[in-house]
């Protein structure tokens, strides 16, 4: 990553009225797919406080003219993938001028009322859309305090970490079809679960449906077959990062994990927020990680600091609550394997990652009781139920509950956030 520049200055201020506690400040500059909820084509956007700002609209009066992105017609694409391939000028030179034409200075869109009244929406006039074409999505198991506490849970008298954990990043191949935009509501899933004191299997609904607090990283420029990406050169391949639900049905899970991991309890839905932030936006918030012992081997070794801190908070709406209600926080910062492991070791082999690609982290859980990121966690193999304020209890999630992330990092009179991940479990068909 290059060094900060003009778009990561905290004083600036947008003629876009924008609430000190919005997502969208002019320092953000996310980018996420749209339509008008009438009807109409899908274009690429920004959001600015609460407002949808189309970049196709900018793009046909010129203002992206002299820029890489210039004739592309990138804009004007149903998907973020075509920007995404053009590399890191090309988001950056995008972020400039978008920065640039926001400034509460900068005139040339401010004044132009017929340009502005067309390209600049109210997001409660749009419909977001799934902003990327996901070819493949693959899943971590990073966070070294949620590894612990499953090993905990599951294995109370051997050693919680399994002897590979950490030697590399674990993960597995997830299921891209049934990554879902945050609002698609959940469809409880059916399977095969046993219970310890059965002798066979039986069939039925979940009745451990569970959430897992995930961040993903999307994949911009690939790697061709056979090549790998070294890890100090990872940040080149990332356009941006989202929020993502793993949602979990825990007693499939249990009953099939052995001995290829996790299969039908991970592949009903999967859900990410609306917008993906750029490592761009992210920059100033840059930090260290945990600190490794053992050193990881030498393909594994980070020269700079590749994670950031980002604020994580989960939390749980039942149909009985007017409002939802905070239950567990955490932060990007407490993964194990950041980002850059994770990119240089999924292609080790010569994997060749593709635009479009996701990589979820796995659940980040911290330190603390009210750091975890699962309800797994959360009620301790479901041993303990979660008090919420109006009286009700949960051990696992209930039809009509709805289960909200939000993730944010806090700048200097602003913050960067990421939207709301949102999905609410619907009974099963």
């Amino acid at each position: 990553m290059d060094v900060m520049d003009e778009t990561h200055d905290s004083k600036l201020r947008s003629w876009v009225e924008v609430d000190e506690n919005s997502d969208f400040p002019i320092q953000n500059i996310p980018f996420g797919i749209y339509r008008p909820k009438g009807g109409g084509d899908l274009h690429v956007a920004t959001a600015i406080g609460d407002y949808v700002l189309d970049l196709a609209h900018l793009d046909d009066a010129g203002l992206f003219n002299g820029t890489v992105v210039e004739g592309t017609e990138v804009f004007h694409e149903p998907t973020l993938n075509a920007l995404m391939s053009m590399g890191r000028k090309a988001w950056k030179e995008t972020r400039l001028v978008i920065s640039r034409l926001l400034r509460q200075e900068v005139d040339d869109l401010r004044d132009n009322n017929d340009l502005k009244n067309m390209a600049l929406i109210s997001m409660n006039e749009v419909e977001m859309q799934l902003p990327v074409d996901i070819g493949d999505y693959t899943d971590f198991y990073s966070s070294k305090e949620h590894a612990t506490n499953v090993g905990k849970m599951f294995r109370p008298d051997g050693e919680p970490l399994l002897p590979n954990w950490l030697h590399l990043p674990v993960a597995y191949h997830g299921r891209a079809s049934s990554v879902v935009l945050s609002g698609t509501d959940i469809v409880r899933p059916k399977g095969q679960t046993k219970t310890p004191d059965a002798s066979v299997p039986s069939f039925g609904n979940s009745e451990r449906l569970d959430f897992e607090l995930e961040m993903g990283v999307f994949i911009g420029a690939g790697n061709n077959l056979g090549e790998a990406v070294s890890v100090n050169a990872a940040e080149d391949h990332v356009f941006g990062l989202a929020l993502v639900n793993d949602w979990s049905a825990r007693d499939i899970q249990t009953w099939e994990y052995q001995p290829l991991g996790p299969f039908l309890a991970k592949n009903f839905a999967t859900s990410i927020s609306p917008w993906i932030i750029t490592l761009e936006a992210l920059e100033p918030f840059r930090c260290s990680g945990p600190k490794q012992d053992p050193k990881p081997l030498e393909y594994l070794r980070n020269t700079k600091d590749s994670t950031f801190d980002i604020n994580l908070g989960i939390y749980l709406k039942t149909e009985n609550m007017d409002s939802d209600q905070l239950i567990s926080s955490s932060n990007y910062n407490y993964l194990y394997w950041n980002m850059s492991q994770q990119i240089a070791h999924h292609t080790i082999t010569g994997c060749n990652l593709r635009t479009g690609d996701l990589l979820a982290s796995g659940t980040i859980s911290g330190p603390g009781k009210d750091n975890r990121g699962s309800m797994l966690e959360l009620s301790w193999l479901w041993t303990k139920s979660i008090k919420l304020s109006n009286g009700d209890e949960r051990k696992s999630l209930d039809d009509g509950d709805t289960v909200t992330l939000r993730g944010w990092c806090q700048g200097d009179g602003y913050r960067i956030g990421f939207g709301d991940c949102t999905g609410t479990i619907l009974p099963p068909n």
